[in-house]
């Protein structure tokens, strides 16, 4: 449970102690990317932006994101999120199915290639998120639809990564389709 302790000068504010911890953690997480982005150089490329761009960019919505947890958690927590439903428990199963679905992708993209290692990945990803809803199903059918549309995200996208932007992505075959 999370301990809540009267704001000093706020009358009847309370802070939320696990709420403002965790948005203390997003603006550590914040700096550290911060921190990282001052040793990637700035030098502008294509369109007057450096690589160094997108993590300052991330960096600082995270900041902002920070800010606002704190703030939420200070000024009296998160207001809208009811009773709790179980959900502070976790869904393990879910979770390992995801898991698994990213670190299998992780460890197969470049032996399998980018398409099947992500179609793999949206299948397992689908059946945890479906574990979740309590939508659960492992028949043959559900796991070929599921792998179907799963290479019909990926081909699209490893094809324009791959032909449009010359951005290399481990392919399964040496000519560039697949």
């Amino acid at each position: 449970m999370s301990q809540t302790l009267p704001v000093a000068g706020s009358g009847e504010s309370r802070l939320n102690q696990t709420q403002a911890l965790l948005g203390l953690g997003v603006l550590a997480v914040a700096g550290v990317l911060a921190w990282g982005a001052t040793s990637i150089p700035s030098n502008a490329g294509y369109a007057g932006v450096g690589p160094n761009f997108l993590p300052w960019v991330v960096s600082g919505l995270l900041a902002l994101c920070g800010g606002f947890l704190v703030w939420e958690a200070a000024s009296g927590g998160f207001r809208a999120m009811g009773e709790p439903d179980g959900a502070e428990r976790g869904d393990w199963k879910a979770f390992g199915w995801v898991s698994a679905a990213i670190l299998l992708n992780a460890g197969l993209i470049t032996s399998i290639g980018f398409i099947l290692s992500c179609a793999l990945c949206f299948v397992l990803a689908v059946r945890g998120f479906k574990l979740a809803e309590g939508r659960f199903d492992l028949s043959l059918r559900a796991w070929v639809q599921d792998a179907l549309i799963g290479m019909a995200i990926s081909a699209p996208v490893y094809w324009m990564f791959t032909k449009a932007l010359a951005i290399s992505l481990p392919g399964l075959t040496q000519t560039g389709w697949l």
